[in-house]
């Protein structure tokens, strides 16, 4: 995956629309090319903000593995402040895929330090363990990949497997070793299978997910999406964690899931990207803007 340079202008390595909110190309879906012998990456898909709508279902994933659940439980405020922890997770997920080195070094110093005081027993836990991080990050390439399908349609074998190998730099830029990230697709679908098996929902996971979805401290427009975001969710995790979580399911939850999907990817497909990358936009330039902050407070103090 290509990086830009640590003395890269902040836009460069940066698609046009993440860039600077430039002109749209069109709304046709993206894994449709004009060029059928080009392939699509990581950076093609990441900044599309409606990946978003798959958040919760990849945090009950997180949780449902017991030792992540436990280090989330008793050690993040999220469910008290979802906005924060959403900013920080796609912040670093931007960073890492269309940053500067000087941007990924100062997203994965904040992901360390606040992985500090994240330890612990019954069971035993350490943010910093690779095979929880590497569950961590299938859950998000899982997630996003089954998003963008459902709304773009499948990827070409070629761009999938690029998507793939890509997104593995998720991991491996903390502490996931290059070696941990299963080689291929069908080595990850294996040790998706292996682990699903290992997944049980605590009753501390329960709680936390119960806050997740039903948040009393988030702002009220976000509190009125919430009955939607728990359809989507429990419409997209494996149906024995459905069960766990309590979620509620049937065929007439099941239709109205589909609708909402197709409906959602009609509307979604016909949107300007710079409009669909807007999020990764914002979140950019803040980081951006804290980073040229630093430098010149710095600078100040000289």
């Amino acid at each position: 995956m290509e990086v830009a340079t640590e003395n890269s202008t902040p836009d460069e390595g940066v698609p046009s629309s993440v860039a600077g909110w430039q002109g749209d190309n069109g709304s046709m879906p993206r894994h449709r090319r004009a060029d059928p012998a080009s392939t699509l990456g990581v950076r093609d898909l990441a900044a599309e903000a409606v990946l978003l709508a798959g958040g919760a279902r990849a945090i009950l994933l997180q949780l449902a593995l017991p030792e992540v659940g436990a280090g989330v439980a008793r050690h993040s405020a999220f469910a008290a402040d979802p906005i924060s922890r959403l900013r920080a997770t796609m912040t670093y997920v931007y960073a890492v895929v269309y940053g500067t080195r000087e941007e990924v070094r100062e997203v994965r110093r904040r992901v360390n330090l606040a992985h500090v005081p994240v330890n612990g027993d019954a069971p035993s836990y350490d943010a910093y363990d690779p095979r929880l991080q590497l569950w961590v990050v299938a859950t998000l390439y899982d997630t996003g990949i089954t998003l963008y399908e459902r709304i773009f349609g499948r990827l070409d074998e070629a761009s999938a497997d690029r998507v793939y190998r890509e997104y593995g730099r998720l991991g491996t830029t903390l502490q996931v070793p290059e070696g941990h990230w299963p080689p291929d697709r069908a080595a990850f679908a294996r040790y998706w299978a292996q682990m699903l098996p290992r997944l049980t929902v605590t009753p501390e996971s329960a709680r936390v997910a119960r806050e997740l979805l039903r948040p009393t401290a988030a702002p009220p427009l976000l509190r009125a999406l919430m009955p939607l975001v728990a359809l989507v969710t429990a419409g997209l995790l494996p149906p024995v964690l459905r069960d766990g979580f309590g979620m509620r399911w049937d065929s007439r939850l099941q239709r109205r899931f589909e609708r909402w999907m197709r409906a959602v990817g009609s509307v979604y497909r016909r949107l300007p990207r710079p409009l669909r990358h807007r999020l990764a936009i914002v979140y950019l330039r803040r980081l951006r803007g804290e980073l040229r902050g630093r430098v010149g407070s710095g600078a100040g103090r000289a």
